[in-house]
């Protein structure tokens, strides 16, 4: 793999993660639209630019195979409503105060990734992810007990995204056309949505000022932006790179929800992610001599 490939898609990917962990910035300007009318616009917009992306690419001809073979058909549905509800849950959480609980849901993707593998796809672990799940359990664990709650954003977002990741492994779309076409089964939904509110006249659209209008209408923008950077950040640089790349954004989220949004983060809560924290360090340590005991090999 050339520099010349790796660097671009280094900068890409790295460039991807700091938008995702910047986000909640955006989402607090729309704080008081619903986040479900919210998803919906992000829906409608979204698809308008992934549609021009592909139609400047020349590559629609991609979303072909989504339409003629029924079990590209209901796959992607699938991740499209898994996709859905990931977005819902999140975007709710960041205006509802809980930055914090968010950063911690994808902290903790990785690792339910692993879990994912191992019962779904039969893999073997190795002895250190067996340390590294153990380490995230004991975290979740501490915030069941002695917080007294379940954090369940955290595991929401863990679970839908997780899922999410398989079925797109399983995708024979690419990237792009995959988003698209997920996108574009939500729309009828997302759009008589929008429609129906606007007409109820409970919508944001004519009834917030000018300045809110062009957030509600940047959604489209935020959402595929990042996706694109990192669809071809994905494409030039090593998995392992990839993944360790993926904590700017959670650590990013983090940052912001303590010192920006002053979220309350107790003592049992920094044990906690203390536990998770350690959990993915051994994780990505394990990745790592995994991946150099393989280059070795061959």
């Amino acid at each position: 793999m050339s520099s010349s490939r790796v660097s671009p898609g280094a900068t890409a990917a790295t460039l991807a993660f700091l938008l995702w962990g910047g986000v909640p910035l955006y989402w607090k300007q729309l704080q008081s639209v619903p986040a479900f009318e919210l998803i919906a616009h992000r829906i409608c917009w979204s698809i308008l630019f992934l549609l021009a992306i592909m139609a400047l690419r020349g590559t629609l001809r991609e979303l072909r195979p989504a339409f003629m073979h029924a079990r590209i058909f209901w796959w992607t549905l699938a991740a499209s409503l898994l996709l859905a509800t990931n977005w819902t849950i999140y975007v709710w959480a960041v205006n509802a105060g809980h930055v914090i609980e968010t950063s911690l849901g994808y902290f903790l993707t990785p690792l339910f990734n692993v879990m994912l593998g191992y019962w779904l796809l039969h893999e073997r672990l190795r002895r250190l992810q067996w340390v590294s799940i153990g380490c995230a359990a004991t975290g979740v664990l501490l915030l069941l007990f002695h917080a007294g709650s379940v954090p369940w954003i955290a595991i929401s977002l863990a679970v839908t995204w997780g899922l999410y990741g398989v079925l797109k492994k399983q995708s024979q779309l690419g990237p792009i056309a995959g988003l698209s076409f997920e996108t574009l089964l939500l729309l009828p939904f997302a759009a008589a949505c929008v429609i129906w509110l606007v007409q109820a006249g409970d919508g944001a659209l004519g009834h917030v000022s000018p300045r809110l209008h062009v957030y509600i209408l940047g959604v489209g923008i935020i959402t595929s932006v990042p996706l694109l950077l990192f669809a071809y950040g994905a494409q030039r640089i090593r998995l392992v790179t990839l993944g360790l790349l993926q904590y700017i954004a959670p650590t990013v989220q983090f940052l912001l929800g303590l010192y920006v949004f002053h979220e309350p983060f107790d003592a049992t809560r920094l044990q906690a992610c203390l536990f998770i924290w350690f959990g993915l360090v051994i994780y990505t340590a394990d990745s790592v001599w995994a991946q150099r005991a393989r280059l070795s090999v061959s």
